[in-house]
């Protein structure tokens, strides 16, 4: 029984699963948003669905042992990162590759069952965490979180283009740029309380690099991008729109209101919680109001 325990815990922590699970939720956010604007019984998407989220949480997995596989050097000196079992050595680098492989190649073909579109949407949520932030920008500027948040928006267009092909509804495409903006404020709260692990490891957050104001202002233009962005929820919801500024308009409150305390990490704190928050409250809410609009014909 310690055995099966110890491997369960090995493999959570190389394919990332608390990430899986986190990204599982925008991910279903834009699959029944797509059922409720299509008006689809939710009955007739059941194979949808299951394959939505088989695939979605196989090519996140795929992306973390990936990622964990190729940061070994960095995550060995990062206080927080030191005991991933691709680091200790728990697991070997041919099983986390082949772990990763395996994985990839199966999420993207459960995709495909959906639609084509989905599967693809898939594979460049892959690439573009593993080249264009992973492996090039993360140790070489101070904007790899912003080239880094293309990927992390993917999942709601993954869930959406799994029921329908076509993401250019006004509202998918509100949810996927909220979920671009939302990773900005929420990293860089993660920097400023980590400052001296990414320091040691010469990895350039924004924090490290340019220093707190200018991450504070940063942040808050963000913030103000959140909030417009948000009123492409309109465009479906009233409602929705309203959580989405209420919820904008108090991460930005917090944000200046906590800046004035002149404790950095403090305020990091704030907004790194009010980030989960945030993304919780607001991806649960299309949920919920989008199954509501299905079973009740809203």
């Amino acid at each position: 029984m310690k055995n099966t325990r110890e491997l369960k815990e090995t493999l959570a922590a190389t394919v990332k699963a608390g990430i899986i699970k986190s990204n599982l939720i925008p991910m279903f956010a834009g699959l029944t948003l797509a059922l409720y604007t299509y008006q689809m019984e939710l009955t007739d998407k059941i194979p949808e669905i299951i394959f939505a989220i088989i695939g979605t949480a196989l090519i996140i997995g795929a992306a973390g042992a990936f990622n964990n596989l190729y940061d070994r050097d960095i995550d060995a000196v990062m206080e927080r990162t030191k005991i991933r079992p691709t680091v200790t050595g728990t697991i070997s680098f041919q099983t986390t590759l082949w772990l990763a492989i395996l994985m990839a190649i199966v999420g993207i073909g459960v995709l495909s069952l959906t639609t084509l579109l989905a599967a693809f949407l898939g594979f460049m949520g892959l690439f573009l965490y593993i080249v264009p932030y992973t492996m090039w920008s993360k140790r070489r500027t101070v904007y790899n979180t912003e080239i880094g948040s293309m990927s992390g928006a993917t999942p709601p267009l993954i869930g959406w283009a799994a029921i329908h092909p076509d993401i250019t509804h006004p509202a998918i495409l509100g949810l996927f740029v909220i979920a671009i903006l939302w990773q900005m404020p929420h990293f860089y709260a993660i920097a400023i309380r980590r400052h001296d692990d990414y320091q040691a490891a010469n990895v350039p957050m924004l924090p490290v690099v340019k220093g707190i104001k200018r991450t504070y202002i940063q942040t808050n233009i963000y913030l103000v991008i959140l909030i417009a962005v948000s009123t492409l929820l309109g465009t479906l919801s009233l409602g929705l729109m309203l959580v989405g500024l209420l919820l904008g308009v108090g991460w930005l409150i917090l944000s200046i209101l906590g800046f004035k305390q002149k404790d950095s990490t403090k305020w990091a704190k704030i907004l790194f919680i009010y980030s989960l928050i945030y993304m919780t409250v607001l991806f649960s809410t299309v949920i919920i109001y989008s199954l509501m609009g299905i079973i009740f014909n809203l």
